[in-house]
């Protein structure tokens, strides 16, 4: 799906157009996070976790109806982020379900390699399956999307649900927003909105900056060699610093993350159609910072939320995520249309480290507050 901006162009929509079905789309998932989180904690993760792999599949399916820009794209869009919504918060929940306290963030951090995993393979299948763009090809790529997902269902068929873990909450929304202010996580929210407008870059715009800045090897996209560099060494850190949140704290790797995040963005300024090897200098920090963040803002999202409401916790996390690309994606594209794309992605990056400086002054004034006082 890493290529869906470019089917919006085939279907003869502008960057602007990107932008507001990728950005946009969201909404939807984000008006029903707090009623999923209750779906979770009511019916369990692994349940929750299915259903949304069965979504993704009709909502890939849904695709090959479309023929023009829009309701129905905007509605098939807005199927498939609603159902990676149900995948991820069901997911993130079952994790801190099944792991021991003091190895929740490795165990969230291991989780997300499977997602790294996906991004190595899906956009280089893409590049082939859209070396040239005609609309077979594309009902192919939605087509390969839709068995995935039925494969990942099967798979999950066999995984043993999370015992004692059900909670008989109410499934209206003011039973999640009691939760949530009795639990309330502070300033890590503001890191987790920053993420959301983080991922538009990759997964909605890096695929048109190719494009438009004509970046490929002879005839060949580089889309594929971008995820390569973004999930290869995504994956090679995270395993060798799985360990290393629950030794420092996840703070401290969070706040490596961010750094590494905001560097990369800015880095793609050097990318030209000249020195097209060179996106793999922001592939490469971004998918350091992507790997070094997720789990531990995520992990640091879920400390304050007992078990039985984990589902709310993930919940909320995904839902400052979503907002964060909501907003993020309509006005990137607008500033990828007047200013061009080194902007687009430097704004990107100023608001990640943003939001670095948020949490650390927040964190800062939370531990002033539980100094104990000399008289």
């Amino acid at each position: 799906m890493a290529h869906y901006g470019r089917w919006i162009e085939f279907l003869g929509g502008q960057l602007h157009h990107v932008g507001i079905i990728m950005g946009g789309s969201a909404i939807v998932g984000l008006m029903l996070r707090p009623w999923m989180a209750q779906w979770i904690n009511r019916w369990g993760s692994r349940t929750m976790w299915i259903a949304g792999y069965l979504l993704f599949i009709l909502a890939s399916l849904g695709n090959l109806l479309i023929t023009e820009v829009g309701t129905t794209i905007f509605l098939a869009r807005s199927g498939l982020l609603l159902a990676a919504s149900i995948v991820f918060t069901s997911g993130l929940t079952y994790i801190s379900q099944i792991a021991p306290e003091h190895r929740r963030t490795e165990a969230i951090g291991i989780l997300g390699i499977g997602g790294f995993l996906g991004m190595l393979m899906g956009p280089l299948l893409g590049d082939l399956f859209l070396a040239e763009r005609t609309r077979e090809n594309f009902q192919a790529l939605f087509w390969i999307a839709a068995g995935a997902n039925l494969f990942s269902l099967i798979g999950l068929t066999f995984v043993q649900a999370p015992k004692h873990h059900c909670a008989s909450t109410s499934l209206r929304v003011r039973a999640f927003i009691q939760i949530v202010r009795q639990h309330w996580p502070g300033a890590i929210l503001a890191v987790d909105f920053a993420f959301g407008v983080c991922m538009a870059g990759p997964f909605i715009f890096v695929a048109n900056f190719i494009d438009h800045a004509s970046l490929a090897f002879k005839t060949h996209s580089v889309i594929g060699l971008f995820f390569l560099g973004y999930a290869g060494l995504a994956i090679i850190v995270r395993l060798s610093s799985r360990r290393l949140p629950d030794r420092i704290g996840p703070a401290k790797v969070l706040l490596a993350g961010i750094l590494f995040m905001s560097v990369g963005m800015l880095g793609f300024s050097w990318v030209t159609a000249e020195r097209t090897w060179l996106i793999l200098i922001p592939a490469s920090l971004t998918g350091i910072g992507h790997s070094l963040m997720f789990h531990t803002m995520t992990s640091i999202t879920l400390a304050s939320f007992p078990t039985h409401v984990r589902g709310t916790g993930s919940a909320l996390a995904l839902m400052m995520l979503d907002l964060g690309t909501i907003v993020g994606a309509p006005v990137l594209g607008w500033i990828g249309e007047v200013y061009q794309y080194p902007v687009l992605f430097a704004c990107i990056g100023m608001t990640c480290f943003g939001s670095g400086v948020i949490f650390v002054i927040a964190e800062h004034r939370k531990k002033q507050q539980h100094q104990p006082t000399i008289s």
